[in-house]
């Protein structure tokens, strides 16, 4: 099993679940340093030693070469976890030019599945399970509004924004991969107190510090998606509490369902045109 962002806060949670419960992880992050401790934690416990990758998500061409390196070192990919995220309050891009959020949510999620689904489906039946966010029901889908500029660029949005897109790539794969024998699934973890939201977010944070999940409350369905042997279980849905929920809070974001394979359409072939050639 591959978990991109291992290092910290729900990754690095995630990881250490799956080790425990017996899955050979590759850890993908940005930094060597931790990288190595989480690893060390893993082998530690007589779990089977855990592989690592590093990789700075938001760069896509090191996307591209993480994903050369996976194919030609693993056998078999039976799951691929998108956890790696970041919420910034000042607009940064990319070494390819591109809004740093969207990059390392939407962008490079996209590419290294794309490029892993021969591996995925020679492992079928394999799952890919992305992490989203509650703020996602913030924000109705809209392809146009989704790459923010300078004038416009708020952090919380453009995060919102990328989770929303999640959702909606998520729905996209699972009509286009299901019939290769891959599942692919969205999960919202509730509010958990994790690095992340604490930089991110401070206030937030501490005002509602007694009512947040711990990181392992968090992780739950991830983890349980990832090593369930329901094999019954819906693909292109959004899950919480190891539950199939609604995509949409908020009528504002609210889209009919005649359209949604529309909307996924256009994002699929955006975020294509986006990759590395």
């Amino acid at each position: 099993m591959v978990v991109t962002g291992a290092t910290s806060g729900l990754g690095r949670e995630t990881a250490l679940e799956l080790a425990h419960l017996g899955a050979q992880v590759c850890l993908v992050g940005r930094n060597p340093g931790r990288l190595d401790e989480v690893k060390r934690q893993i082998d530690a416990s007589g779990a089977i030693p855990a592989i690592i990758e590093q990789a700075d998500l938001a760069d896509l061409d090191q996307v591209d070469q993480l994903a050369d390196r996976l194919v030609e070192r693993l056998d078999r990919l039976d799951v691929l976890i998108h956890n790696a995220g970041a919420l910034l309050a000042e607009r940064q891009v990319s070494p390819q030019g591109i809004e740093i959020t969207l990059s390392v949510h939407l962008l490079a999620p996209f590419l290294l599945t794309e490029r892993l689904v021969p591996l995925l489906e020679r492992s079928a039946p394999s799952r890919v399970i992305a992490m989203t966010s509650g703020g996602m029901y913030t924000q109705r889908f809209d392809l146009e509004a989704l790459a923010m500029d300078e004038s416009t660029y708020r952090g919380t949005t453009a995060y919102a924004r990328a989770k929303r897109a999640q959702v909606v790539l998520t729905r996209e794969w699972q009509r286009r991969y299901a019939s290769k024998g891959i599942d692919f699934f969205v999960t919202h973890p509730g509010w958990a107190d994790t690095p992340g939201l604490t930089e991110a977010l401070p206030g937030f944070s501490a005002r509602l510090r007694p009512l947040l999940r711990s990181a392992a409350e968090g992780v739950d369905t991830e983890v349980w998606l990832a090593t369930t042997a329901d094999d019954g279980l819906p693909g292109g849905r959004l899950w919480l509490d190891r539950r199939v929920r609604s995509e949409y809070h908020a009528p504002w974001t609210w889209v009919p369902p005649a359209h949604r394979e529309a909307e996924g359409e256009a994002l699929w072939a955006w975020c294509d045109a986006q990759r590395p050639r």
